[in-house]
C-alpha cells in the first residue's frame, strides 16, 4: 500500500514520541521532568485557605483537605479532580508518595502539628502566618526545617516577597532618614471579639463540620460559633490575636532591614486581661540592643486602633493617620518614613524630602520577585530557599511576635538573652511556651 507523505511524517513522529516519552515508573519513583507541574496538597481550603489554593493553582491541585465540607465547597467545585480529605493526617499517610508541596492554611493552633507532619513526610511546605502559636512550637519547626535544607519552606507573610519591603530597605540604607532610632506600628485589629470570657450557652455542631478535627491538638471543649470560623483569632488556645494576624506583615520590613534578632525586653501594656482571650487593646514595646554596628533600637506595637504621635515634619495639613487600618512609621535622626501594612508606598514624611526622593529613588539593590507563591515554587525547582523560609527567616520573625503575646498574656515584662533567646523571666507557665497536645496529635 502506498503511504502519503503526511501520514509518513505522522507515523515517524509517533515513533519518536514512543522512544522519548518514558513512563515515570521506568525512570524510578520520585522522578519529575523539569516541565512537569508539581502536585500540591492543600490543608484548609475555605476562607484564606481558598486564596492560597488559588495562589498555587499554576501547579496541579492534587488533594484538598478541610474539616468543614460546606466551607470548602468553593474549592471542591473549582478543582473537582482533586482528592478530598477531612483529616490531613490521613491525607499525608495515603498520598505522600504523590505529593510534592503542602500548603497549610488552618487556624493558628494547628499550624505547628500540620507543618511538622508535612516536613517529616519530606514535603516542601508553605504555612500561613504566623508560623506557630507559641515560642516552643516555632523553635521545633525551625529545628526540623534546618535538618531538611532541600525542602523549600515559606511562611505566608506575602509582603516579604513584595516591592514595598525592598524599597523601604533601600531607602533606609541610602541614609534618607539617618540612623533608625525607633519604628512604630499600628492596626485596627482586632476586628473579632476578644477581651471576653468563655461562652456557656450550648450549640449543635453544624452539619458537615468535624469539630473534633477542628480542635486538633487543642484541649477538648464544646462547640460554639464564637470560636469558628473567624472568631478563633482572639482565643489563646486557638489564635494569636492582633499580633498574630498582622505583625508578620507590619513588622517584617523592620525585622529584615535592621537585622534584628532577639529583643532584650518585651514590655506590655493593655486593657483588662482575660484568662482565655487576648485583651481588647494592647501596646507592646520591644527593646533591641546594639548589634553588628547597628545602635539600639525600639519597636512599638499598637493594636485596637491606637496610633503613634504625629511626627512634626508630617505637617498639620494632612490627615494623621494616612491609613487607619494599619501602617508603620520609621523614625531616624534625620527624618521619618511612613508606609502601609505590607510596606507598600513608602514615603518620607517631609514633603520636600519626599519630592526629592521621588525624583531620584535609590538604586535597586534587592532582587524583586513575582510574588510569594512563584518565589516558593521557583525555590522548589532550584533546590534553594525562598525569602521567608522557616529556619532562615520566618521562624525568628514569628518568635518575636509570639514573645509579644507571651508578655501581654502574662501581664509582665519578658526579659531574654538577646543572643541565645533564653528566657530570663521566671514563672511563665510552661503550657504558654510549649503546649501539651491531645492524644493523637504530635509536634
Amino acid at each position: 500500500m502506498s503511504i502519503s507523505r503526511r501520514e509518513s511524517i505522522r507515523r515517524a513522529a509517533a515513533g519518536l514520541a514512543a522512544f522519548t516519552i518514558v513512563p515515570r515508573h521506568v525512570l524510578g519513583r520520585g522522578y519529575r521532568a523539569p516541565s512537569d507541574t508539581l502536585n500540591v496538597a492543600c490543608i484548609g481550603v475555605g476562607g484564606m485557605g481558598f486564596n492560597d489554593v488559588k495562589g498555587i493553582a499554576g501547579e496541579n491541585i492534587y488533594a484538598l483537605c478541610d474539616i468543614d465540607v460546606r466551607n470548602a465547597d468553593r474549592a471542591f467545585k473549582a478543582w473537582p479532580q482533586a482528592k478530598r480529605y477531612t483529616d490531613y493526617r490521613e491525607m499525608l499517610a495515603k498520598e505522600a508518595a504523590s505529593i510534592d508541596l503542602v500548603t497549610i492554611s488552618t487556624p493558628d493552633h494547628s499550624h505547628a502539628a500540620a507543618t511538622m507532619l508535612a516536613l517529616r513526610a519530606g514535603k516542601h511546605v508553605y504555612t500561613q502566618k504566623p508560623l506557630a502559636r507559641t515560642v516552643g512550637e516555632v523553635r521545633a519547626i525551625m529545628a526540623e526545617a534546618a535538618r531538611r535544607p532541600k525542602q523549600a519552606t515559606q511562611m505566608g507573610n506575602q509582603g516579604h516577597a513584595g516591592e514595598g519591603i525592598r524599597q523601604i530597605r533601600e531607602i533606609v540604607e541610602s541614609g534618607h532618614i539617618g540612623t533608625v532610632q525607633r519604628v512604630e506600628f499600628w492596626t485596627n485589629r482586632p476586628i473579632w471579639p476578644q477581651g471576653i470570657s468563655r461562652p456557656t450557652d450550648m450549640h449543635h455542631v453544624p452539619q458537615g463540620f468535624d469539630w473534633d478535627l477542628w480542635l486538633g491538638p487543642a484541649a477538648e471543649r464544646p462547640f460554639h460559633p464564637g470560636y469558628a470560623h473567624f472568631n478563633w483569632r482572639g482565643w489563646w488556645d486557638f489564635g494569636t490575636g492582633a499580633m498574630g494576624d498582622m505583625a508578620c506583615h507590619l513588622m517584617d520590613a523592620a525585622y529584615w532591614t535592621l537585622g534584628l534578632k532577639y529583643p532584650s525586653k518585651v514590655i506590655p501594656e493593655s486593657t483588662a486581661l482575660f484568662p482565655e482571650t487576648a485583651p481588647k487593646m494592647s501596646r507592646i514595646t520591644f527593646e533591641f540592643p546594639a548589634r553588628n554596628g547597628r545602635p539600639a533600637v525600639t519597636l512599638t506595637w499598637r493594636d485596637g486602633s491606637q496610633y503613634p504621635p504625629r511626627p512634626e515634619e508630617f505637617g498639620l495639613e494632612r490627615n494623621w493617620v494616612p491609613d487607619p487600618e494599619g501602617g508603620q512609621l520609621w523614625v531616624g535622626d534625620r527624618g521619618t518614613l511612613i508606609a502601609g501594612t505590607y510596606g507598600q508606598e513608602p514615603q518620607l514624611c517631609d514633603p520636600v524630602k519626599q519630592a526629592a526622593l521621588a525624583k531620584a529613588m535609590p538604586a535597586v539593590k534587592y532582587p524583586r520577585t513575582e510574588g510569594v507563591f512563584t518565589e516558593w515554587t521557583a525555590a522548589v525547582r532550584a533546590g534553594t530557599q525562598p525569602g521567608s523560609s522557616f529556619a532562615g527567616y520566618a521562624g525568628p520573625l514569628t518568635e518575636m511576635i509570639v514573645l509579644g503575646n507571651l508578655a501581654v498574656r502574662s501581664g509582665r515584662t519578658i526579659e531574654l538573652d538577646p543572643e541565645s533567646g533564653v528566657l530570663k523571666t521566671a514563672g511563665i507557665p510552661e503550657e504558654w511556651i510549649l503546649p501539651k497536645y491531645r492524644s493523637g496529635w504530635t509536634l
